[in-house]
């Protein structure tokens, strides 16, 4: 299995998961009909509640109405091809896994954003005071695959190339 095999898994599974998971909250458990902060207890440290994120990572830049939608779009469209064009000249395994994780997961967030205008968020989890932001599968897997390239960039070696055969002299 070449890198890139492995890239392209690694976005397909992350992808998979990702939409998988949120199919089945919203609409096998009818997480879509609950109203946004609704909550179901699962573990004293764990709650998986409903929330509709409009912006992006922290619901950061919430979009104002379609246009706002779009620019956004545009631009997670923008993000996945050049991802996806440096997965594919890419030759480590370690940054290509990375970069399918993280276009994996643009990817799904992006399909939410179309569907349903907005990113489905619910994973909560929090212990001893203290809490994490509401996320998804999507966001588990481009929080690993950007751990992948930063892991890659400060360690990584570029893979040997075969060294020419010396020709002797006669």
């Amino acid at each position: 299995m070449t890198p890139r095999d492995r890239g392209l898994l690694a976005a397909a599974a992350a992808l998979v998961l990702d939409q998988g998971s949120k199919l089945c909250l919203l609409h096998l458990f009818g997480f879509a009909q609950m109203r946004p902060g609704e909550s179901v207890v699962i573990a004293p440290f764990f709650d998986l509640v409903m929330v509709w994120n409009p912006g992006i990572s922290y619901g950061l830049f919430p979009a104002d109405g379609m246009a706002g939608a779009l620019v956004r779009g545009l631009f997670s469209l923008v993000a996945i091809v050049g991802l996806g064009w440096w997965m594919w000249t890419a030759k480590r395994t370690a940054l290509v896994v990375g970069l399918g994780l993280v276009i994996g997961g643009a990817v799904g967030n992006l399909i939410d954003r179309l569907v349903y205008g907005a990113v489905a968020d619910f994973f909560h989890f929090y212990a001893f005071g203290y809490d994490w932001y509401v996320f998804n599968v999507a966001d588990v897997a481009i929080t690993f695959g950007v751990i992948a390239i930063l892991y890659d960039a400060l360690l990584g070696q570029e893979p040997h190339a075969e060294e020419p055969l010396s020709r002797s002299r006669e």
